[in-house]
């Protein structure tokens, strides 16, 4: 029996631009696989760096990218969206920053310590 291959970047990016419930559900597995980590990153940073650089931006589908995917992913992922997201001053990176914000997915994973 042979297993599936992993998907690359480019598949995660795609699957990240169109979003619909298929896709959700798709990225959704990818996340809770650990090995997974690094290419849900890279998919992430590949799909904001084709955002950045298409002719139209649609800041409210990058907002719900970021909603969704900060309520979705695991807490050991919270961090690496964070950094993701702040990696660059690009409308389409503080759209999904916005988003990201929006969803608490950081401040659930990592809640404020009781002083």
């Amino acid at each position: 029996m042979t297993s599936a291959p992993f998907p690359d970047r480019d598949t995660i990016a795609s699957k990240l631009a169109s979003l619909d419930e298929q896709d959700k559900s798709y990225v959704a597995l990818l996340m809770e696989n650990v090995a997974q980590d690094v290419t849900v990153i890279d998919g992430l940073h590949r799909h904001l760096n084709n955002a950045a650089s298409a002719p139209f931006l649609n800041t409210l589908k990058l907002e719900n990218l970021g909603k969704w995917i900060g309520e979705t992913a695991p807490a050991r992922l919270q961090i690496r969206l964070t950094e993701a997201a702040k990696s660059s001053q690009h409308p389409a990176y503080v759209a999904f920053r916005t988003g990201l914000s929006r969803s608490g997915g950081l401040e659930k994973a990592y809640p404020p310590a009781a002083i």
